[in-house]
């Protein structure tokens, strides 16, 4: 890229009036965050491993519905979730219905990578969008090109159609208005409309990308309508609206010994070692008393109490809401058990044990992001800098005619006191390229 003065200038000309972000700032860099060849093949085929591993999560859930898999399945995914809209959910008609866009959160470890989570209803897209666009055209060689996010969100929605976007999402409608606008200029015989959630009036055949969390319904009163065209055939929606594949219990349910066969058997013994390198370990907290002779695997502890008298040392863990929360998303929900005093831990484990059949809680092992150097223009000066940080990356799969493509991916780093990986002022969020680290 040309010097750094005029890329900064030409970054900030290409930005949005609207911006992207309601209301939030972020750092630029002056190159995208550079990933090595190996690495970004094992991402290439990590967005097919996770189709299969969601794939499967649908199925498994389906099945227990049916009585083929333990009930205890069905109980701890739909704990906490409106009878309507679970029964909703287990329609017919929606049986083999799986988001289609697939944004894993990874932490880059000393080691490689862990998957924190998994978001189906990501964030992001029009900014790492326009990231590519706009580094592209200053010559960088970006992950997915100038166009391939919006390539990849064309596919959800190849003839147009309706993003519809929820006041608790509104920080993200100012990047959805950006790509409807940049997908309407390159292809003029498809409409793309962004509308907000609680006045949407669906239309038949304008399919839609549901751009809000299914805990938000209740303060979204038109839903209805989009609920009933989807269920008769009207309009096509996705993601799907099934609460129980926004879960993030299903790093949990991997891990339990009960339902290994079922996962190899779905997944493939290939893909099932795989995905064991980089789903963290993760329980689920459940206050069922074990017998005499059990204990919970890992943490060598035979009632959940026992962890809230762990050590600081031994509580590199993290607590989290699993979903279906407005603490489930973002970090609003999550607790690193190395920052808390160990009275707040041992709430926090006591409160998640109350909460198990209207708020499940996980927990998870922490896993430390290993340290980078990226350089960043300050907001304030303008001056070029260098961050020693920490990364989250994300790529974002697109599920094309079943194909899985990775179109993106976001870099957020992070200054090296930050344990949670996530946008905030402070951070630096860049497109990602291959080559030289």
């Amino acid at each position: 890229m040309a010097g750094t003065d005029r890329s900064l200038a030409a970054i900030r000309a290409a930005f949005p009036a609207e911006g992207l972000f309601a209301e939030k700032d972020f750092l630029l860099s002056p190159e995208p965050f550079a990933i090595e060849p190996k690495f970004a093949t094992q991402l290439e085929r990590l967005g097919h491993q996770l189709f299969v591993f969601q794939r499967a999560c649908n199925q498994l859930y389906h099945q227990s519905v049916k009585g083929k898999q333990p009930a205890w399945v069905t109980r701890y995914l739909d704990a906490g979730k409106p009878a309507g809209l679970v029964e909703f959910a287990r329609q017919k008609q929606f049986r083999d219905d799986v988001p289609m866009v697939i944004r894993p959160d990874l932490v880059l470890t000393d080691t490689g990578y862990i998957i924190a989570e998994i978001d189906s209803v990501p964030g992001g897209i029009g900014l790492t969008a326009w990231l590519n666009q706009t580094y592209a055209s200053l010559g960088a060689d970006v992950v997915g090109g100038d166009s391939g996010m919006l390539e990849g969100f064309k596919s959800l929605l190849p003839n147009g159609g309706d993003i519809v976007v929820s006041e608790e999402s509104a920080t993200y409608r100012p990047e959805m208005n950006w790509a409807a606008a940049q997908l309407n200029a390159r292809h003029p015989e498809h409409r793309w409309n962004v509308f907000a959630a609680e006045s949407y009036e669906p239309t038949a055949g304008r399919n839609v990308y549901r751009f809000f969390e299914l805990f938000d319904l209740p303060n979204i009163p038109a839903v209805s309508k989009l609920m009933s065209s989807a269920a008769d055939g009207s309009v096509k929606v996705t993601p799907p609206f099934k609460p129980f594949l926004e879960e993030k219990m299903w790093f949990a349910l991997f891990w339990l010994a009960p339902l290994r066969d079922f996962w190899r058997r779905e997944l493939g013994d290939k893909y099932f070692r795989s995905l064991q390198e980089v789903i963290p370990y993760t329980w689920l907290l459940d206050p069922t008393p074990l017998p005499q002779h059990a204990v919970i695997p890992r943490l060598e502890i035979h009632d959940w109490r026992e962890a809230g008298k762990l050590s600081q040392k031994e509580r590199e863990l993290l607590l989290k809401v699993s979903g279906f929360s407005p603490l489930g998303w973002g970090s609003r929900g999550v607790s690193v058990g190395q920052d808390l005093p160990q009275a707040e831990w041992q709430r926090l484990i006591e409160e998640g044990l109350a909460q198990i059949e209207t708020e499940p809680r996980i927990m998870q092992r922490f896993h430390k992001a290993r340290l980078v150097d990226q350089p960043y223009w300050s907001n304030d000066t303008g001056e070029l800098q260098t961050m020693r940080g920490r990364v989250r990356l994300c790529p974002y799969y697109f599920v094309e005619q079943d194909r899985v493509t990775m179109r993106g991916a976001l870099a957020t780093i992070v200054p090296a006191d930050k344990k949670l990986l996530h946008g905030m002022r402070d951070a630096i969020l860049a497109p990602t390229r291959i080559g030289e680290v």
